[in-house]
């Protein structure tokens, strides 16, 4: 399968990634995971193509105090944490850091659960085929902090596919899933963004239509 790049949109991206996911096996007892926001729109697409349930696994950053927009680690839905050491020698920085970053991010995840799922529970994991979903991955400190905790859910198989990444990162996560589908690895890759013709921010309204709609078709097939 041929992948043109740009994409459209995370919905195009979406349907692409669906394509690569074609084979009946990833739809044995899946349901699809996307990293909020971005990565919401196109796991919704992917769930629809599979006939799987739609959920989100939330993951924030870990800003170094006063230099937020520099990673010094990630918190996932369930308290797990992965640590950027290179960044915490860099700015000097111990442990308690990480931990008060880590509590005022917890709150923060629990607030967005709340919000994107209402009174919904959270999808069961255990003994699934997780398929987990972004719009792209970069230095995937966010992914790698998610399919850490997913694992600790004790899933079936854990699947961590994209529409776009960097070679060098999508190799990495071999040992982090038990199979890795990045549709396109273009070289050089500078960033997510460049590989969208739209890449306008998902808002949270988005993520609860989505979810809702998801919801609301499997509903339908079952009434």
């Amino acid at each position: 399968m041929g992948i043109r790049l740009p994409y459209q949109d995370r919905q195009d991206a979406g349907r692409t990634l669906a394509g690569l996911l074609s084979d009946p096996a990833f739809r044995e007892q899946a349901v699809v995971l996307g990293l909020p926001r971005g990565g919401v729109p196109v796991a919704a697409e992917v769930a629809k193509a599979l006939d799987a349930p739609l959920d989100v696994f939330i993951v924030r950053k870990l800003g170094v105090p006063g230099h937020e927009e520099l990673a010094m680690g990630a918190i996932a839905s369930g308290g797990v944490i992965v640590v950027n050491e290179d960044v915490m020698r860099m700015m000097q920085l111990d442990a308690s850091e990480i931990t008060r970053a880590a509590e005022r991010a917890t709150d923060t995840i629990q607030r967005q659960e709340r919000d994107f799922r209402g009174d919904g529970p959270a999808a069961r994991l255990e003994g699934r085929q997780v398929i987990l979903v972004d719009d792209g991955l970069a230095t995937g400190a966010t992914m790698r902090a998610a399919a850490r905790a997913i694992r600790g859910q004790r899933p079936q198989r854990l699947v961590i596919a994209v529409p776009v990444g960097a070679r060098t990162t999508c190799d990495a996560f071999r040992d982090e899933a038990d199979r890795v589908i990045c549709a396109a690895t273009p070289e050089p890759f500078q960033a997510v963004g460049l590989w969208y013709q739209d890449f306008s921010q998902t808002t949270d309204e988005d993520v609860r239509a989505l979810l809702a709609a998801s919801r609301g078709r499997r509903h339908a097939q079952t009434t």
